[in-house]
């Protein structure tokens, strides 16, 4: 007689994991980050500042979709507390991770904060010739416009330096036969016995999150004026 197959071996080996609003933004941020740098360094801010309003509308969609979009996507669902970290860090971690694990989470949430605090400081930014400047800038006065500047500039290395790390990191669970790169390409990545596809958010939620998010960028671009 044959033995029934246990329900873990049943799970399929390979599954969609990341939906693809959280691929596309990912990728673009990956363009667009450098563009930015490049823009302002070879004085081009008018590309620079609109760079800028674009990855800022990315993190609103990015923002809303970590509350309301597919599991993985969600903070709720990749910020762990210290508890789970030291378990995970331990080995000891008793439940399957789909998805970011608890350090890669709070990687994540670090880079996403650092960049939209860069990008917070790039709206009340003023240049030296008062020729470019943020779209919040006229809250501020002059001295505090090129103030915000100057730390604008400085927050960058921080988010390189994160950056960085998140490259090492990608390399280090490499080494050791982890692929993350695939699937954020795909979207499919391989789960571990036991896991079960996370469900995928509907096409309408994706574009209530786009059109929520164009509506507050558009706001913003135009310093807060609503007509």
């Amino acid at each position: 007689m044959t033995a029934q197959p246990a329900a873990a071996e049943a799970t399929p080996a390979r599954a969609r994991i990341w939906d693809f609003p959280t691929r596309l933004l990912h990728w673009l941020l990956v363009l667009l980050i450098p563009f930015s740098w490049w823009s302002a360094t070879h004085d081009h801010l008018p590309w620079h500042i609109l760079s800028g309003l674009t990855i800022l509308g990315l993190l609103c969609f990015r923002l809303l979709w970590g509350l309301f979009g597919s599991p993985t996507a969600r903070f709720s669902r990749f910020l762990a507390g210290p508890r789970t970290i030291a378990a995970y860090v331990g080995g000891r971690l008793g439940r399957v991770v789909v998805g970011h694990n608890p350090l890669g989470g709070w990687s994540v949430a670090a880079m996403l904060l650092v960049l939209a605090t860069q990008v917070g400081l790039g709206l009340f930014s003023v240049d030296e010739d008062e020729l470019n400047e943020g779209p919040l800038s006229r809250f501020v006065d002059f001295d505090t416009g090129r103030a915000i500047a100057h730390w604008h500039h400085k927050v960058f290395w921080v988010l390189v330096a994160l950056i960085g790390i998140h490259l090492i990191a990608i390399l280090v669970y490499a080494l050791k036969r982890r692929n993350l790169l695939g699937p954020m390409i795909t979207g499919v990545g391989r789960l571990a016995p036991g896991a079960q596809a996370p469900p995928l958010a509907p096409a309408w939620r994706i574009a209530a999150a786009a059109l929520a998010a164009f509506a507050i960028t558009w706001v913003i671009a135009h310093g807060l004026r609503l007509r």
